[in-house]
């Protein structure tokens, strides 16, 4: 198992940010969030395997960066909480910091973005 940090700064973040999040997590095994837009993610696939899954729903003008990590980290103002899939039959130990969240069925679409209110 590959630990990633994966970081993005997206061009039309209210458009797509929730798409983002959801790919990230599909994207691995296990997952932390420790700010905004930086990901821990654990999986079995290459770097270039998770790029081409996010590739597909980034603009060209979004920026990516995934890099395999050691587990060492210093964080500030932070801290990390790793989440798993959940998988058909397997609940996790009452011992664990792990939460395990459903993934959505496949083929189910994103709920759009609420608009932006208009101060008067």
């Amino acid at each position: 198992m590959r630990t990633y940090l994966i970081s993005y700064d997206l061009a039309k973040p209210h458009l797509i940010k929730h798409v983002v999040a959801q790919a990230i997590m599909a994207a691995g095994q296990s997952w932390a969030r420790p700010l905004e837009q930086t990901w821990y993610v654990r999986s079995e696939e290459s770097e270039e395997a998770i790029e081409a899954k996010l590739m597909r729903i980034l603009e060209a003008e979004d920026g990516l960066l995934i890099q395999r990590v050691k587990d060492d980290a210093v964080l500030t103002n932070t801290s990390i909480r790793w989440f798993k899939q959940r998988q058909a039959g397997v609940e996790a130990g009452g011992d664990t910091n792990i939460i395990a969240f459903p993934t959505p069925p496949p083929g189910t679409p994103d709920e759009p973005e609420l608009p932006f209110a208009k101060a008067s």
